[in-house]
């Protein structure tokens, strides 16, 4: 008998500010927007879609496609995601070692 499977949801792990604090910062390290844009759209959606898309002025549906694996959203729709979700961007320098 086969197993019986299900996709794996990361948005229902998120379910602290330090879980979302910590899956975005590992998306953040990529340095692939894809990576970056779909954990947006994870932690909208683990925030709820619609409400997160209502906070920022934005169509769900445009939210969706922004921050779809095929999206490339605008630095003025990701400042709008940052702040519907109640997030701040801030920047460190980074450290190489000697």
């Amino acid at each position: 008998m086969a197993a019986k499977t299900s996709p794996f949801d990361s948005a229902k792990y998120l379910d602290s500010p330090e879980a979302v604090e910590v899956y975005f910062e590992d998306a953040l390290e990529s340095n692939d927007p894809a990576i970056i844009a779909h954990a947006f759209g994870v932690i909208a959606r683990a925030k709820g879609m619609s409400r997160i898309a209502q906070d920022a002025g934005l169509s769900r549906e445009s939210l969706y496609k922004a921050l779809s694996a095929d999206g490339n959203p605008e630095l003025v729709t990701v400042l709008k995601v940052i702040k519907a979700l109640g997030l701040k961007l801030t920047l460190a320098p980074t450290h190489h070692p000697a």
